[in-house]
């Protein structure tokens, strides 16, 4: 047998202590504010559009009149780039927006199969995000000018026909927004909207990270703040969506959406007022419901502006716009231009 020695071990000083958990905890804070900071840069950054991505279908291809045109946001100093499809004598436009840095022509199929069914059309895609690149964008803040300045073309281009919207991810939840700032446009189509830009940015940490968002939340909105100007609780369609009513929204999403959360569709559709309509599609990725099957959503959108535009008359009240006009000026402002 061996005897060992007692061998005390030095203890250490609380000062030791100290400087560990202070650098440990520093070493967290700092990963956690590169990781906002990583989430605002994807955000707000432009990213150029490689060059086949500019090489792709236009209306020519489609055999379909089409302008080139440019109009002023409501708010700012840039143009918004757009086509322009009038239909002989139509009495109604259709107003078609892409999502987050997508470009007009990611939409423009439907484009062709609405100006086939009897209206003008104007697509446009959202400044920064599309084939105009170079200016920091925002995740719907400051795209709703975009958006209402489209309204006021549209308007200007036709001026007896009444409108309706169709947008995309972004594009739909912007258009929810708009829509909710103007009477102008009398029926909505919101396909793969997201509810809340905290719950789209959430939904992307906790599928990539695989942690919760909640270790990042106050310092990525902070960050989003300094560096784009707005809050999370700046861009929430869910809050807006109820102001719409009585005009009809029809509401698309899939189950299988990885970019929203597809449990934002219900949580929209509860709050938007009647008419209203929830379309969720089983197994279809984000804004893949038209893709899915293209004829029965074809025939889907083109039933829904038919019922609403061309055959039912508008209502000339709304029972909303009392209280929508007493809303806080924190919910309804609009964003000033960068």
């Amino acid at each position: 047998m061996f005897n060992v020695p007692n061998v005390r071990r030095p203890r250490p000083s609380l000062k030791s202590v100290l400087i560990g958990s202070v650098g440990g905890s520093v070493g967290i804070l700092g990963a956690i504010v590169a990781v906002g900071l990583y989430i605002v840069e994807t955000i707000t950054r432009p990213t150029r559009l490689a060059t086949f991505a500019l090489y792709t279908f236009s209306p020519f291809e489609l055999g379909i009149p089409a302008e080139e045109v440019n109009f002023c946001p409501l708010q700012g100093d840039h143009q918004v780039s757009g086509w322009y499809v009038p239909y002989p004598d139509a009495m109604t436009t259709v107003i078609l927006s892409p999502g987050f840095r997508g470009s007009r022509s990611d939409v423009l199929g439907l484009c062709a199969l609405l100006w086939k069914a009897g209206h003008n059309i104007l697509v446009f895609e959202y400044f920064g995000h599309g084939t105009v690149v170079g200016n920091p964008v925002t995740l719907g803040y400051r795209e709703i000018n975009d958006f209402l300045g489209a309204v006021a073309y549209a308007r200007q281009r036709a001026p007896h026909a009444r409108l309706g919207a169709v947008g995309y991810s972004m594009g739909a939840a912007v258009s929810i927004m708009g829509c909710a700032r103007t009477t102008e446009v009398e029926a909505l189509i919101a396909d793969s909207a997201f509810a809340t830009h905290r719950r789209v940015v959430e939904y992307a940490v906790r599928r990539t990270l695989h942690l919760p968002f909640i270790l990042f939340e106050w310092v990525t909105d902070l960050l989003l703040l300094l560096r784009a100007g707005y809050r999370f609780n700046q861009v929430e369609p869910l809050r807006d969506i109820g102001h719409i009513a009585p005009r009809p929204i029809l509401i698309i999403h899939g189950t299988k959406d990885s970019i929203v959360d597809p449990n934002d569709a219900p949580l929209l559709y509860n709050a938007a007022g009647e008419p209203k309509e929830l379309w969720v599609v089983p197994g279809v990725e984000h804004c893949g419901v038209y893709f899915a099957d293209r004829a029965t959503y074809t025939n889907k959108v083109i039933d829904f502006f038919d019922a609403y535009l061309k055959k039912s008359s508008f209502p000339l009240s709304f029972p909303g716009e009392e209280q929508a006009s007493a809303d806080s000026e924190h919910e309804q402002q609009l964003p000033e231009a960068s």
